[in-house]
């Protein structure tokens, strides 16, 4: 989520530094400045897009220097205005097929118009926010629609490789390949095979000297070896032509049945986006992996990334440059070379225009055998063995193999066409299909139902629950995810039945102990989740209406033995007696495992002591979940400055180093009256208990005052007051005194922990994640959009 920087609101307490008017800023003007990282992981970038684009051009049969068009548009405008700040985009292997395609059917011409109007569908889809919506295609459609990609790359360029011409589909290609080998061209062959040599043996040169040569990448050491050896030898080969930029074919208007183009705007649409989008979250990932960074790079930001992307193929296609879409091994070179903004990507596509305007002559020297050799080795690549073993464990082989041949025997959009449809017939076969079981073991009955629970199981589930004998003690086992009203009803319905006849039911989730269903009759209740701690009790007789003292509704009528006239003291006893009748049979099997199995909680809660903040709620966690710290306003206090305070710090040294737990997360919220205090403190008078507290909060004040760090910031927006930019800031600054323990230090160090922050509005009932620490912080709304990308 994008987040605008806020102008501070007027706030009385803080002097306004100002200077005589005409005079300069007090501190220069802001000069533009690169990071040294940034620099060196252009430069790697530039090596690899460097050849790969000259031969993505040659095998989609475009003009060579389309490639560089694309490659340098995609670095300095995608790159500029996309959503995911390290990702590298230009031509993409992904589009070799759907261009070829296009080229051959309409001309380059008319290919160039498509991927302008591929650009503004992509624009007009980034508009109406619709790009999270891409990632609901199945995984197995998408590593299918690449792996048949990658099938048709590798078959069309073994004929460049061998010294011939590439077949229009692969079916033709297959047919001629067997002519191909027996008519092949040594030079060409022998041009292709040291290439590949190169490719594959260059990343695993050993010893130190070995570390310091893969620094080159192996692109680039692939084909200026095999050019510099075909150049030695002599060798005559067709090489890489690159005519006069005054001559380079711009787009025109695009020529062809309608229906045709706009299939074509389609099919280059979705794998331009499906591509690019697929390739930010991933960036995310590589971002997360590593600490140092994931604290100055924002998430991607999905809706932009396509507006990006939109723009850049309008760009190109005007300049006569290939359809652009963002590049995995770019991408994950630019951060393995430790880019840390956008500048490296731009400064990579910089690199490719002074490339494509002073290199000319050293360009023209490459075998255009090397450069299929290279491309043939990415489609080679795109068929992952991982991505296969992934779609078997999940059952989705299928889909994967159907898409795949769709793509290599018919086309990237019908191919895609035919995975969704197969997708569709697999989900609805898991949903249809249901396995139920009765079996007795030591008198208990088991009815174990295997999969969702339709109506079109009701007929089979009633005959296993009827083979139970009345009386009998039964545990019906629902390892699925979903049960409709149908199922539901016939459930129930069986369950008052064999209860009233004398027999028990246990109805358990995928894990045994844990109850997903309870008769409403035995309790009578029909509340609301959210009504127990609203003081609601199924059991009262309400007197008296809500009055403005008591919005919620609370029973007064119990005695009140010590005429305080609120809540007497009897709500904590009848609490815990709705918690025995109510809660405990539904919860006292998992807790008896815990209580065999001891804690093993993965996260440490590190939150604020106000009665508001009720973490099982907010986090909708349950017991053994989390390891939860309360304190007021929150506070972790630094190493050596406890002064008798040692309970966070014990509490922190156990979590991480007993516990093990996998992340801490410092919670802060609206309205802390801890945070209050620490504004209106004074720093005089009387040495109380919770002053000598507060001063652990002390560093969260300076740092608001601060004026050279900005502001925090709450899903784009100021915060309302001085009180709330405290609250906000104060999780910023005790994340960096959790950093300062060595327990979380080392366990960061080692890669084994996350820290995260987290802000709790109380008056919205919404969570918010700080996703920035640009010195200030940006905390975004949690969505389930945001977890499942």
């Amino acid at each position: 989520m994008s987040a605008c920087v806020p102008t501070r609101a007027a706030d009385p307490n803080r002097t306004e530094r100002t200077h005589p008017p005409h005079s300069p800023p007090p501190h220069g003007p802001r000069r533009f400045r690169i990071a040294g990282a940034d620099v060196s992981a252009s430069i790697a970038v530039f090596l690899i897009a460097l050849p790969l684009s000259l031969g993505i051009a040659l095998a989609t049969g475009a003009p060579l220097q389309a490639g560089l068009v694309a490659a340098a548009v995609g670095g300095l405008v995608a790159g500029r205005l996309g959503g995911s700040p390290l990702q590298v985009s230009g031509p993409a292997a992904g589009l070799t097929v759907v261009t070829a395609d296009l080229i051959q059917r309409y001309g380059w011409r008319t290919t160039c118009a498509i991927t302008v109007l591929a650009g503004l569908a992509q624009l007009g889809l980034g508009c109406l926010r619709v790009a999270r919506g891409a990632l609901a295609v199945s995984p197995a459609i998408v590593h299918g629609m690449l792996a048949g990609i990658g099938v048709t790359i590798a078959v069309a360029q073994l004929h460049i490789v061998l010294g011939g011409t590439p077949q229009s589909s692969v079916p033709d290609n297959l047919r001629a390949l067997p002519a191909q080998l027996a008519d092949m061209r040594p030079a060409a062959v022998s041009v292709s095979v040291l290439t590949l040599a190169l490719l594959l043996l260059w990343p695993r040169l050993p010893g130190r000297a070995g570390r310091l040569l893969r620094k080159v990448p192996a692109a680039l050491v692939a084909v200026a070896g095999a050019s510099v050896a075909a150049a030695l030898a002599g060798l005559r080969l067709p090489k890489v032509d690159l005519p006069s930029w005054s001559n380079h074919a711009l787009a025109g208007l695009p020529e062809g049945p309608v229906l045709g183009i706009v299939a074509a705007v389609l099919t280059t649409t979705l794998v331009c986006s499906v591509q690019s989008l697929l390739g930010a979250v991933a960036v995310d990932k590589l971002v997360a992996g590593r600490p140092g960074l994931s604290a100055r790079v924002r998430r991607s930001d999905l809706d932009r990334e396509l507006l990006g992307q939109g723009a850049a193929n309008i760009v190109s296609g005007s300049l006569g440059g290939l359809p652009i879409a963002g590049v995995a091994v770019r991408t994950s070179a630019n951060v393995h070379a430790g880019a840390v903004s956008r500048n490296s990507t731009m400064l990579h596509g910089v690199l490719v225009v002074i490339a494509a305007l002073l290199m000319v002559p050293i360009l023209e020297l490459i075998p255009l055998a090397s450069l299929a050799a290279l491309v043939m080795a990415v489609g080679i690549q795109m068929v992952s063995l991982h991505h296969i073993r992934t779609v078997t464990r999940h059952r989705e082989v299928w889909v994967y193999a159907v898409t795949t041949l769709g793509v290599v025997s018919l086309g990237v959009l019908e191919g895609v066409a035919l995975g969704i449809a197969m997708a569709v017939g697999v989900a609805l076969h898991r949903l249809t299909r249901t396995r139920i079981t009765h079996e007795e073991t030591e008198g208990v009955h088991h009815v174990h139902v295997r999969g969702q629970l339709t109506f079109l199981a009701v007929p089979r589930l009633s005959r296993a629950l009827h083979q139970v004998p009345h009386g009998a003690d039964t545990v019906v086992e629902l390892d699925g995810s979903f049960m409709d009203h149908a199922a539901y009803e016939t459930l129930q319905d069986w369950q008052k039945t064999h209860t009233a006849q004398g027999g028990t039911v246990e109805i358990t989730g995928r894990h045994p102990g844990i109850r997903i269903s309870e008769p409403q009759a035995l309790t009578g209740c029909r509340c609301r989740p959210w009504t127990p701690w609203r003081n609601h009790q199924c059991d009262r007789t309400q007197s008296a209406p809500p009055s403005r003292d008591d919005p919620g509704g609370t029973d007064r009528t119990a005695p009140d033995p010590k005429g305080t006239g609120g809540v007497s003291g009897h709500e904590l006893a009848r609490g815990i007696s709705a918690f025995q009748r109510n809660t405990a049979p539904l919860v006292r099997s998992e807790l008896a495992r815990l209580a065999r199995e001891g804690q093993r909680p993965s996260q440490l809660f590190l939150t604020c002591a106000d009665s508001r903040l009720v973490t099982s709620m907010i986090t909708s966690s349950g017991p053994g979940d989390l390891f939860v710290v309360r304190n007021v306003g929150n506070l972790v206090p630094r190493p050596g400055e406890e002064s008798g305070d040692d309970s966070v710090a014990a509490a922190i040294e156990y979590a991480v180093d007993v516990l093990q737990v996998r992340s801490i997360t410092v919670c802060g919220h609206s309205g802390c009256g801890a945070m209050q205090a620490l504004l209106n403190s004074d720093p005089g008078g009387a040495r109380t208990p919770l002053k000598r507290w507060l001063r652990h909060g002390l560093p969260s004040l300076e740092r608001m005052a601060d004026d050279s760090l900005p502001w925090g910031r709450l899903a784009g927006r100021a915060p309302e007051d001085a009180v709330e930019q405290l609250c906000l800031t104060n999780v910023i600054q005790q994340l960096e005194h959790l950093r300062a323990h060595d327990s979380v230090a080392r366990a960061l160090d080692e890669g084994s922990l996350e820290l995260h922050g987290m802000y709790f509005h109380v008056g919205e009932a919404e969570a918010y994640l700080l996703t920035e620490t640009d010195g200030g912080g940006v905390f975004d709304r949690v969505r389930e959009a945001d977890l499942t990308a």
